[in-house]
């Protein structure tokens, strides 16, 4: 296979402005539950990390390679990559040529939103590398341009593709997902975000859902792949990414999202985006380019 994809499956898009390094991130504007970007990298980029949402992304030039369930993996251009929610993974360049590759970061929510009415759960794909190019289509109808917002009526085909894409290549048939709790589970969400810079307790929830701790706990899971504590943790990683992102100091972002110090902020920061917030601040800040952003 190529070591570039055909240009043509990009065309017309925003290049990137690698620096010195020739490192370099660039974020599309947001969607809600969906966040894309391209990334430029030689050597290893990312050490190992997990996030609270799928990883779908097409690799479009060099080799990508990372560790992913006790195994070394590579994609070549044009190849798709599913990562699970809460997989730890690392990153990075194969080949001394360096890489390209473009992602798509999005909230299992969205997939099992578009699953309810089968009643059935999020699809697992095992092999995480996969060489299927209607699938790498439909994530390239999102990741085309990256200088555009996504529509909304765009984002309900996008996503209803992406659950038929992912439920083709899961080995195990899809499990029956039973009754969701559905309005507790997102008021447990609402509630989360609006108090992510601070420590929410258990007694909290319980008062907002009306579930007692453990049976919300699994509705929860159910509903976003990931645990309260691990969600609300990920929201101020996000709050303090972006500050980081439009030029606070590390101390005064990990007080102002709730962590205990910039210590405590740089451990979690690094297993969540496999970088420290001084690495992150390095790539996510450049003056004479557009905002650029990792996850």
């Amino acid at each position: 296979m190529s070591q570039d994809l055909h240009p043509q499956a990009f065309e017309g898009l925003e290049r990137l402005c690698a620096g010195p390094s020739g490192n370099a991130i660039l974020a599309a504007p947001a969607f809600p539950g969906i966040e894309r970007i391209e990334a430029q990298f030689s050597g290893n980029a990312f050490e190992p990390h997990r996030h609270d949402t799928y990883a779908l992304g097409v690799t479009l030039k060099g080799v990508q390679t990372f560790g992913y369930r006790g195994a070394r993996r590579f994609s070549l251009p044009g190849q798709v990559i599913v990562l699970h929610p809460d997989e730890e993974h690392d990153g990075g360049a194969g080949t001394e040529d360096g890489l390209q590759y473009r992602m798509l970061y999005l909230e299992p929510s969205l997939l099992l939103e578009c699953l309810e009415a089968d009643g059935v759960g999020l699809p697992f794909v095992r092999e995480p590398v996969i060489g299927d190019p209607a699938l790498a289509g439909v994530l390239l109808g999102a990741l085309g341009e990256l200088d555009r917002e996504l529509d909304e009526l765009f984002v309900d085909d996008f996503v209803s593709r992406v659950t038929g894409g992912l439920s083709k290549h899961a080995l195990m048939p899809r499990r029956p997902l039973g009754s969701v709790a559905w309005r507790q589970a997102r008021a447990a969400r609402d509630y989360l975000e609006a108090h992510a810079s601070r420590a929410v307790r258990s007694g909290e929830l319980e008062a907002v859902t009306g579930l007692d701790r453990f049976a919300l706990s699994r509705h929860f899971r159910a509903a976003f792949a990931t645990s309260p504590h691990r969600y609300l943790l990920m929201r101020r990683l996000q709050q303090a990414r972006a500050m980081i992102g439009a030029g606070e100091g590390i101390s005064d972002t990990a007080a102002a999202t709730g962590f205990a110090d910039q210590s405590h902020l740089n451990r979690h920061f690094k297993k969540a985006y496999g970088m420290t917030p001084g690495q992150w601040a390095a790539l996510a800040y450049n003056p004479g380019s557009r905002g650029r952003f990792m996850r």
